[in-house]
């Protein structure tokens, strides 16, 4: 009975780790595309500059994936807009990665 107890918290932690996070996340499987920000700066956007962080096992976290980041690895001065990807597998290993698009 002991056991049962602690497998439906570890249920019920895993079900609420979603809402401690910025983003709607799967508890098995999360590969989402969101936007992030947007500029009054219209037009094409002929330069797309990207950064990214890693996450492993929700314990270590490493990278850099700012808006900042992805701006200067695009070389890009001006920001049309920012868009944000995620991709985690049963919170083992998680990729996130900031886009930026601009000229």
């Amino acid at each position: 009975m002991k056991t049962l107890g602690i497998v439906v918290a570890l249920f019920a932690v895993a079900m609420l780790a979603g809402c401690a996070t910025p983003f709607p996340q799967g508890v098995l499987y999360t590969d989402m595309k969101l936007p992030m920000d947007v500029t009054g700066n219209g037009g094409k956007a002929p330069k797309v500059g990207t950064a990214e962080c890693t996450s492993v096992l929700a314990l270590v976290a490493t990278g850099d994936c700012s808006v900042e980041a992805a701006r200067k690895q695009g070389g890009i001065n001006k920001i049309h807009h920012v868009d944000w990807d995620a991709n985690n597998v049963l919170g083992i290993v998680g990729t996130y990665k900031v886009v930026v698009y601009g000229e």
